[in-house]
């Protein structure tokens, strides 16, 4: 089971990035490591002209649900052990 703490949600956003990122530069094979940087260099660059802001929009009322899902999955795997 993988969980993170609401505490650590600036990391969803970093991973969101990380998928945007990958979703755009990703669209083939690159024929050198140079290649690709220049590809990753040229989506900060236009992504740094068009800045577009990530926003966090879960529901404190969701997230307090999936911790609470997350703590009984835990208790009911620990009661097997």
């Amino acid at each position: 089971m993988h969980f993170t703490p609401t505490s650590s949600s600036w990391l969803n956003l970093v991973e969101r990035f990380f998928r945007d990122l990958t979703d755009q530069i990703v669209s083939g094979s690159f024929a050198s490591v140079k290649e690709l940087a220049d590809k990753i260099l040229t989506y900060l660059a236009d992504r740094n002209q068009n800045p577009k802001r990530y926003v966090w929009n879960a529901r404190g009322e969701e997230i307090l649900r999936k911790i609470q899902r997350a703590r009984n999955a835990m208790m009911e795997s620990q009661a097997t052990v």
